[in-house]
């Protein structure tokens, strides 16, 4: 459920407001406005309250920079949030190389670089007697500490991204250098976390101690979620077709009269959801149900059930050898209830749908599913909620 507030869209790419970026918001200008005291109070809130909003711009600025450098490697950008801790630009998919990954990664904080030294120059400009002077040095400092900060080797940072290219780069494997720079990432917040317990211990100072701790928790947090979307991105590309299709389905004699089938078959107490029709030792085609609808009952005693199939060239198929990512994406795309497999001879080897999908990526990966969440899947012909495989499949493949 979208809880994030959209405040409009620059350059074609939707902007959000995440609500608790209104808690940082405000302290931010309370921050700003206590520095500022010597202005006189008036004026010290009004430029905290600039600030503030400067220093989101600066924000929103550098996410814009990773933004427009992966739309320039036809790259989706799906938004750009502000939130508690920052930015965040939902960018659709992986850079093709580890070059194209590493100017994507870097291209934020180098943003941040050339505002502060920008804003440097605007400053040293300025009499020093003048508020501006002050309060334009003060954002070239913050956008510094933010290119800085960001730089810092490991996910979800900016520089465990320039990490994961680098060892993507080294080692020929995109998906192990996420997992070890993942593993950096989840180190640094760990170091975060003991380093604000040790100032709030020594210093006293709650809230700064409280800060640093909580930007280790958000470091180790999605440090961990890059790394469980990775596993399941490998699960996905290494999973085939044929360690996930069921035989879930009913052969029928494509000979038999439509009365009959419809007599042997669709009168039975747990009718199948699906049937192929054979003859002669070959497999015929499909069986769709409505399509017997459509036929006069009159004419069921005439018609064989061979008059309706669908034939294997004309149905949704893959190969037993297709990887689950493929699937997954074929069934989204075609808004496909299931899809047929087919053997290296082109007969029916299977049938997959998604509970058949969910079922054989938890077995791999060791987690346990029910078998009434299964059942519940296939009935409704949709993945649980958070379970974006389609999304995760698409990234994956792209």
């Amino acid at each position: 459920m979208q809880t994030n507030w959209r405040i409009g869209s620059f350059l074609g790419i939707p902007l959000f407001l995440d609500p608790l970026w209104f808690v940082i918001l405000g302290l931010a200008i309370l921050n700003f406005a206590v520095a500022y005291q010597e202005l006189g109070t008036v004026l010290a809130w009004s430029s905290g309250v600039v600030m503030a909003l400067l220093l989101f711009a600066s924000v929103l600025l550098h996410e814009l920079g990773h933004s427009l450098v992966a739309r320039s490697q036809g790259i989706k950008v799906n938004s750009i949030t502000l939130f508690l801790f920052g930015g965040i630009a939902a960018i659709e998919e992986e850079s093709k190389t580890p070059g194209k990954a590493f100017q994507v990664a870097i291209a934020g904080p180098a943003v941040s670089m050339l505002l502060f030294l920008l804003l440097r120059l605007i400053a040293n400009v300025l009499p020093n007697a003048n508020p501006l002077h002050i309060m334009v040095g003060d954002l070239a400092r913050i956008n510094l500490v933010l290119a800085l900060f960001n730089l810092i080797p490991g996910l979800p940072l900016d520089g465990g991204q320039v990490l994961k290219a680098a060892l993507w780069q080294a080692t020929g494997d995109r998906f192990q250098a996420v997992h070890w720079a993942a593993k950096a990432g989840q180190i640094l917040g760990y170091c975060a976390i003991a380093l604000g317990l040790a100032v709030d211990y020594f210093t006293g100072e709650l809230v700064t101690g409280l800060w640093i701790a909580l930007l280790g928790w958000f470091g180790i947090r999605n440090a961990t979620s890059y790394d469980r979307v990775t596993m399941l991105q490998e699960t996905l590309l290494k999973l085939k077709a044929s360690e996930a299709m069921t035989r879930d389905f009913r052969i029928v004699d494509a000979n038999q009269t439509l009365r009959t089938f419809a007599d042997l078959y669709l009168l039975e107490t747990a009718p199948a959801q699906v049937y192929f029709a054979e003859s002669d030792g070959r497999y015929r085609g499909m069986v769709s149900i409505d399509d017997l609808r459509l036929v006069e009952r009159s004419e069921w005693e005439t018609k064989t059930v061979e008059s309706i199939v669908h034939p294997l060239t004309e149905i949704p198929t893959v190969e037993e050898s297709t990887n689950i990512a493929e699937v997954i994406n074929k069934l989204e795309n075609e808004n496909l209830p299931r899809v047929t497999v087919l053997s290296p001879a082109d007969s029916v080897a299977g049938v997959i749908d998604r509970g058949d999908i969910v079922q054989a990526v938890a077995q791999t990966l060791g987690l346990r599913m029910m078998d009434a969440d299964i059942k519940r899947i296939k009935e409704e012909g949709s993945y649980p909620p958070g379970l974006q495989l389609q999304v995760i499949a698409k990234s994956t493949t792209n």
